[in-house]
């Protein structure tokens, strides 16, 4: 595969994103994040947050979104399965809203190093410049070598910058960003 179809998320793919989500979760994150965090993961609970995210998004409604600026979901398609998908917008932290931000990225395991990633990452960059931006940021886990080692090779390097994540665990997880110029 060399990167699947790309298309706009609509809201009957809700449950494919959050499979994708919760299957990528585990396998990225399996020795990052504690093992009872990840297995109460649940599809039903993410297709119901990407059912409203998605929908809110289509409406450009920042109050039913994760924060005050609206992203975008991009899915990957292999034949009419969603195998990845991108979230992105404006920069949601503080004071970044004059940069892109790469919200996240997830790729199925089953399609991992196919081009998927690759393919919706570009994408993404060009939807990022086209709307103005001239560089962006994602944050990634620290200790997830291959999504940093993914996003190394696509020209994104990390600037110093660093935050704790909160994803229901009793132990700090430390998120590290990295950044790209756009131009």
């Amino acid at each position: 595969m060399t990167g699947g179809t790309l298309r706009w998320a609509t809201e009957a793919d809700a449950r494919e994103v959050a499979v994708v989500h919760v299957d990528s979760w585990r396998a990225a994150y399996a020795n990052l994040i504690p093992s009872e965090v990840l297995a109460a993961l649940s599809v039903e609970q993410r297709t119901a947050g990407w059912t409203r995210w998605i929908a809110a998004s289509l409406r450009g409604d920042p109050t039913d979104l994760d924060a005050a600026r609206p992203h975008r979901l991009l899915v990957a398609e292999d034949g009419e399965r969603i195998v990845g998908w991108a979230a992105f917008g404006p920069g949601r932290d503080p004071d970044e809203g004059h940069r892109g931000e790469l919200g996240g990225l997830y790729v199925h395991p089953d399609h991992w190093s196919t081009g998927v990633g690759a393919s919706l990452i570009r994408r993404v960059e060009q939807e990022l410049r086209t709307a103005g931006h001239a560089n962006a940021y994602v944050w990634v886990l620290s200790g997830n070598e291959r999504a940093i080692g993914f996003y190394e090779r696509q020209g994104w390097h990390p600037d110093g910058a660093s935050k704790i994540a909160d994803e229901g665990s009793a132990r700090a997880l430390v998120e590290l960003r990295h950044t790209k110029p756009l131009t």
